[in-house]
């Protein structure tokens, strides 16, 4: 079980020694330590986003701890770094850099394999699309698969169904298309609108266009 220090957002001191504001806390019983007064004050921070220096470095520090940060608005704590021993880091930053060459290959393969897989999986999209709306012009099914199945983005094609080229997935990535093309959904909620307000006053439009578009 990794040790936990948080990343504070407010004003606060530690209630042992009163050093403060802490940037990076330890929290004992509720309670706020500093770094020092919870025997980590030895440790660097590394921030996240080198997947590899992360690793190696916490594979090498016998002892190491993960920042987080508590995310209002997603209402959950997200990794920030690490903090490892000095000397660890410093023997994992070597280790990069000796084979930083051979790194670099790997992931622009990876990168090109991952843009092969999009470039397939996007036109299979686009195809279920074409199968269960044949009158959506070709253009604009190829648009829709292209919007929906992006790497990252986290929409209805990058979902387990939407992999799986699922029905209900296909038509709920068509049909929002539609809503945000075709009608004037996005000025509704620009004036307030509320979403699912505006979502039901809508879906007659929006249905007439997807009907038309079924065999």
């Amino acid at each position: 079980m990794s040790l936990v220090v948080f990343e504070s957002q407010k004003q606060i001191h530690c209630a042992d020694c009163r050093q403060g504001p802490l940037r990076h806390l330890v929290r004992e019983a509720g309670v706020p330590r500093c770094l020092d007064c919870a025997d980590l004050g030895h440790l660097v921070y590394l921030p996240r986003g080198d997947t590899a220096l992360t690793r190696r470095a916490r594979e090498a520090s016998s002892l190491s701890a993960v920042v987080v940060r508590r995310h209002r608005r997603r209402r959950r704590y997200e990794r920030q770094g690490l903090l490892v021993e000095e000397a660890a880091l410093a023997r994992a930053e070597r280790a990069c850099l000796a084979d930083a060459d051979a790194r670099a290959r790997r992931r622009q393969r990876d990168r090109l394999r991952r843009a092969a897989e999009d470039v397939r999986f996007t036109a299979a999209f686009a195809t279920e699309i074409l199968r269960l709306f044949p009158g959506c012009p070709p253009d604009r099914a190829r648009a829709i698969a292209a919007h929906a199945s992006l790497r990252g983005s986290g929409r209805v094609g990058r979902t387990a169904a939407g992999r799986a080229l699922d029905e209900l997935a296909v038509s709920v990535a068509v049909r929002a298309a539609v809503r945000h093309t075709d009608t004037e959904y996005d000025a509704l909620l620009m004036a307030g609108v509320p979403r699912f307000a505006a979502r039901a006053r809508l879906a007659e439009r929006i249905d007439a266009i997807l009907n038309g578009w079924r065999p």
